[in-house]
Formats: C-alpha cells, sequence, structure tokens
C-alpha cells in the first residue's frame, strides 16, 4: 500500500506528459498525491474500521477535493446518493493494495 502511494506522488507529474526514461527525480518540485492515494487510504479505512467503502470512500474524497476524479466519480460526490454508477474507469485496480494488507 505504501509503494502505491508513493507511485502516486512520484508518478503524478508524468500522468499526462509521459516519461519513458529511466533517469528522473524521484520527487519532482510539483508531486503530489492524486485521487489514488486519497481512495486507496479509503479503502482501507472501511476494510481496517468495518465501515461501509461507499461511506469511506465520499468521506475521504470530500475531505481530499481537486485531486483529479474522474468525471463520473465526481459526479457521483457530487450526487450525494451513494448508489453504484457503473464506472469502466481503472480506479479499482489502483485502489486495490489495502487488501493484501
Amino acid at each position: 500500500m505504501l509503494g502505491a502511494i508513493v507511485g502516486d506522488i512520484v508518478g503524478s507529474i508524468y500522468e499526462f506528459d509521459n516519461h519513458r526514461s529511466k533517469a528522473f527525480p524521484f520527487f519532482g518540485e510539483s508531486a503530489d498525491f492524486t485521487d489514488d492515494s486519497v481512495l486507496t487510504l479509503a479503502v482501507a479505512d472501511a476494510l481496517l474500521h468495518g465501515k461501509p467503502p461507499r461511506e469511506a470512500l465520499y468521506r475521504w474524497a470530500v475531505r481530499h477535493p481537486n485531486r483529479g476524479y474522474g468525471g463520473g466519480f465526481a459526479a457521483w460526490l457530487e450526487s450525494r446518493e451513494l448508489a453504484p454508477y457503473n464506472s469502466f474507469g481503472n480506479g479499482s485496480a489502483m485502489r486495490v493494495s489495502p487488501i493484501g494488507y
């Protein structure tokens, strides 16, 4: 889980500007955590404290706005219904690391 979060921060500056070389600053000047770190921690919070995942995801995302949430997820946040929204993105794969913990 920590590796996923470090990778998120390190890669944040390359998300829309791919970098293929192995020579790069590990923590670039504008590197910051993204929606993937926030929601990975939300999944861990839900698992460790017996919370419904949708509630943990909602609470963590509202506490950390403007982190690059996808359009469907952002609309889900605004709806406040916490109902399934049939995402087709890669979010679940990005946030699964707490399951092993």
